[in-house]
């Protein structure tokens, strides 16, 4: 476990939906894990992300999920770029569809036990 998932306060969840901000980068990235307070995604490129600004980002969880999308309003905390992808941290500011959310976070948790 890495000193970052140390100081979390709430497990984070594999994942394999697809993200979409708009303005900040063309296309899809990979959410690579969320829960009820924050997220991460990876993309292949470097987006026009900046450290503490907030933006709003649509997540299409898997069609095995059986759940909708949703939008979260989060603000990014970090941003590591590699050679051919780029990991961002988020934490989740708000959750207009929260039910949605909670399903799909619920869901993470039941597919990860």
């Amino acid at each position: 476990m890495s000193p970052v998932s140390d100081k979390r306060k709430n497990r984070r969840y594999p994942s394999i939906a697809r993200a979409q901000i708009q303005g900040a980068f063309s296309g899809d990235a990979l959410l690579k894990d969320l829960s009820i307070t924050g997220c991460c995604i990876e993309c292949t490129m470097r987006p026009e992300i900046d450290v503490r600004a907030k933006y709003k980002m649509l997540i299409l969880p898997e069609e095995n999920s059986g759940i909708g999308s949703f939008d979260l309003v989060v603000e990014c905390k970090w941003v590591h770029a590699a050679d051919y992808s780029c990991d961002i941290g988020f934490d989740i500011v708000e959750s207009p569809r929260g039910k949605t959310f909670q399903r799909y976070v619920d869901y993470l948790s039941w597919r990860s036990a």
